[in-house]
């Protein structure tokens, strides 16, 4: 008779504690030799003397909590700033701010434009909830600057106060207005994170709503998938020190009893058929590789046009910093757009 593992679960079937999963012995995760020290720096300085994420000590509030998502909001805010604070000096190109409706718009322009004939759509990251305000036009700015066109910062609302679909809403808004002024194959629209979601998500909607496409979109460890269902979001928790874990919370506040699984929530999920090519990044440590890994295979399927560029150790969002992987990174990006201008939709 075969002894079961101590602490094991009592079942009437033997064998449904053996197909449950792979048990994992309790380890140490070193930090990789195959990064650059840069990069190597960078993940530990992410991690506390005991070996545990210093993201992994902060929980985010239950989605009923309105009161602490605020508090949380203004924290975060206030951090943001300091960064912002950062690159002054660094950003070169100018913002306004505009609105269409009640979307917000910055709208960053290069000192020395390489093309005014093109448009780069930026959507900012966040979790859904995060990164408006100054931190979303520094993003401009900074695309704007490595792009070397003009590029409209969408400052999308978010919940607590407002939930979805006018996060959506707004992106869409932005994309009618650049349309407008900018001819379908000459804008590139881009998300990070969340971002990517609302990217994927929107042009979903602009096709139903027979909206043109654009010539290409570029998604960095984009969140297509909501329902968190991916192979990562257990292989990869806590080994990615910037996202150690479920975004659960974050994914009901902002869907506000919609379900998780809707293509505009998560847009894996819907026929992507005619979306126009795109880039893909993410890390081997990232929590969203799954996202980025099956939303290739899906597009490659649908018939569009991808890349998937998979980056050693890297985390949720990369290395935070001036690294050679970064570097790497942000070169192939603009390879990608640049390639992408005047491309069919």
């Amino acid at each position: 008779m075969t002894e079961r593992p101590s602490g094991a679960n009592e079942v009437e079937d033997p064998m449904t504690e053996k197909h449950a999963g792979i048990r994992l012995p309790p380890r140490l995760l070193p930090f990789p030799r195959s990064i650059s020290p840069e990069a190597g720096a960078a993940l530990r300085r992410l991690v506390g003397e005991d070996g545990t994420p210093l993201n992994a000590r902060h929980a985010m509030p239950p989605p009923e909590d309105h009161d602490a998502w605020r508090l949380l909001k203004a924290a975060a805010d206030a951090q943001y700033a300091v960064a912002v604070k950062g690159l002054a000096g660094i950003l070169r190109a100018s913002a306004r701010t505009m609105r269409i409706g009640e979307s917000t718009i910055h709208v960053a322009t290069p000192e020395t434009p390489e093309r005014t004939d093109c448009a780069y759509i930026d959507l900012h990251g966040g979790a859904l909830v995060l990164g408006g305000g100054e931190a979303c036009k520094a993003g401009a700015r900074m695309q704007a600057d490595q792009h070397g066109v003009v590029c409209y910062g969408v400052d999308y609302r978010m919940p607590p106060d407002h939930p979805y679909p006018a996060a959506l809403d707004d992106c869409l808004a932005a994309y009618r207005h650049v349309l407008a002024h900018h001819a379908p194959a000459n804008i590139v629209i881009g998300g990070r994170s969340a971002g990517g979601n609302l990217a994927v998500a929107m042009l979903l909607r602009g096709r139903d709503e027979g909206l043109p496409m654009p010539a290409a979109m570029v998604l960095l460890s984009p969140e297509v998938d909501l329902t968190e269902s991916g192979d990562s979001f257990q292989v990869n928790r806590l080994a990615d020190v910037v996202l150690p874990g479920s975004l659960m919370a974050n994914n009901l506040l902002y869907a506000h009893g919609a379900d998780l699984a809707h293509p505009y929530l998560s847009p894996l999920f819907g026929d992507l058929r005619g979306l126009p090519r795109a880039f893909i990044q993410s890390g081997t440590r990232d929590l969203f590789l799954s996202n980025a890994v099956r939303l290739h295979r899906t597009l490659r399927r649908s018939g569009v046009p991808a890349e998937l560029h998979v980056f050693e150790a890297m985390p949720h969002g990369g290395f935070m910093g001036n690294t050679p992987e970064d570097r790497e990174l942000a070169d192939e990006v603009s390879r990608f757009v640049r390639s992408s201008w005047g491309a069919p939709a």
